[in-house]
């Protein structure tokens, strides 16, 4: 099971209250119902904590803007604290899922243009968690420090072993492996984190898909012949 479905697992388990053994097509409803809530909040918080901060944001706040009821959140979240933690694990899931994509099997040429496109990607459709994960990581990380030094710095790990297996076979230049990923993720997450300078210098309200494109095009390019890794 991927990290993505382990966290829907986990986010769907939490226990309702119950006066007696529903049927079993009442309680797949009830699953369903729960566990779009609970990305209908996340995906609420991740917004509202972005734009205003931990301290900020009340659960107040994001209840209403979700249009649920606050006891709602605090059913599936237990408090603030808890519902930004979700959101950060969130992000976190969806980043190591991606890394987990690059095997030593898969030549580079096709591993790091994937996984370029997926962290462009990303950056389009997960602006907020990416601006939170970056504004924790400026101020310390003091609430992510064991996801970095944990889940995160595992998986990190097993990936520069990864990359050091292709330049083993020839697939690719002796370059470090720990700066590539570094450099890879901050040509990427930068589309998220500095949305508002790089739609103010291309004078756009937004970013098109054709920018994103444009993005991911030049990325792979400037990596893989960086890299010396032959495209033909």
């Amino acid at each position: 099971m991927s990290n993505k479905d382990q966290l829907k697992a986990d986010l769907a388990d939490m226990p309702l209250a119950q006066s007696g053994r529903k049927p079993r097509k009442e309680r797949r409803a009830l699953a369903d119902i729960r566990q779009e809530n609970v990305t209908h909040i996340i995906s609420t918080a991740e917004r509202l904590f972005a734009e205003k901060g931990f301290s900020g944001t009340t659960l107040a706040a994001i209840a209403e803007e979700a249009n649920l009821p606050k006891a709602n959140v605090l059913y599936y979240f237990h408090n603030k604290a808890g519902l930004y933690q979700a959101v950060l694990d969130h992000i976190l899931v969806v980043w190591m899922d991606d890394m987990k994509s690059m095997t030593e099997d898969v030549h580079p040429k096709e591993a790091l243009r994937n996984y370029i496109l997926a962290k462009v990607q990303q950056s389009k459709e997960y602006p907020h968690a990416s601006k939170i994960f970056a504004t924790e990581v400026i101020h310390g990380a003091e609430n992510i420090r064991e996801l970095l030094g944990g889940k995160l710095k595992q998986q990190f790990l097993d990936t520069c072993r990864v990359i050091r297996s292709w330049i083993a076979k020839g697939w690719m230049d002796p370059i470090n492996p720990e700066h590539l990923l570094f450099m890879l993720w901050s040509s990427t997450q930068t589309y998220a984190d500095f949305s508002a300078q790089i739609t103010t210098l291309l004078g756009k309200a937004e970013m098109a898909d054709e920018e994103y494109e444009n993005a991911v095009e030049l990325i792979t390019r400037v990596v893989l012949k960086g890299c010396g890794i032959k495209t033909v």
